[in-house]
């Protein structure tokens, strides 16, 4: 039997298709959110660690000093665990997507996004929320700053700003307006009240030191 040449010849099969090559591009390099998926339920566990979920999983977390047992999907996020099983909702889920800091919490004694943290990784933890900041009926002295200097309008950005300036005087107890400016500059108000939350920080600032100038 002879052997067809020529541009009418059949070409060879590679033994890829098409839709195989880019199905094994999506496990393999995170292209494809179906094949990233499929390719982390198949791979093997590291040495000594386990797989957890991806049902719910009990966790434990300490806020506000007390700690508090629940279950969730590993994929859930602090803020969310906060919100929808916890009844903390001081944090406010605006961005979702860590660029307005409506969700500020502090995380062993650092200012987060709670909207980038899995609440399964914040397990011993020192976590702290608006809600525990002050004992109860009284006010944190940056909170009440706010309400003396008219720092707010519809409240969805006060309370990721109450927590990263609490967090921002805790280590920088002697501000200049310039420095809480930029210190507070990951935090946005489409209100634009900016100029009041920043004279806010200086009063609170000056109520901690107790009333000290120096």
């Amino acid at each position: 039997m002879s052997i067809k040449k020529g541009p009418d010849a059949p070409k060879p099969k590679s033994g890829v298709s098409r839709r195989g090559f880019i199905r094994n591009v999506g496990i393999g390099g995170g292209a494809l959110g179906a094949g990233v998926l499929e390719s982390t339920a198949l791979a093997e566990p590291a040495a000594g660690g386990k797989f957890v979920g991806p049902g719910e999983v009990p966790i434990t977390l300490r806020i506000n000093g007390k700690p508090y047992n629940l279950n969730v999907e590993p994929r859930v996020t602090l803020l969310d665990a906060f919100r929808n099983r916890l009844d903390l909702t001081g944090a406010k889920k605006v961005c979702d997507r860590a660029t307005c800091g409506a969700c500020t919490a502090i995380i062993n004694g650092k200012v987060v996004y709670t909207c980038t943290v899995l609440a399964i990784d914040a397990q011993g933890k020192d976590i702290q929320t608006i809600e525990g900041i002050a004992p109860e009926g009284k006010l944190h002295p940056v909170s009440a700053a706010f309400v003396n200097n008219e720092a707010q309008q519809c409240g969805y950005c006060t309370p990721g700003f109450v927590m990263a300036a609490k967090g921002y005087l805790d280590r920088h107890p002697h501000p200049t307006y310039e420095e809480i400016e930029r210190g507070l500059g990951g935090n946005l108000c489409r209100c634009g009240t900016y100029v009041g939350v920043r004279k806010a920080v200086l009063e609170a600032a000056n109520m901690i030191r107790g009333g000290k100038n120096a």
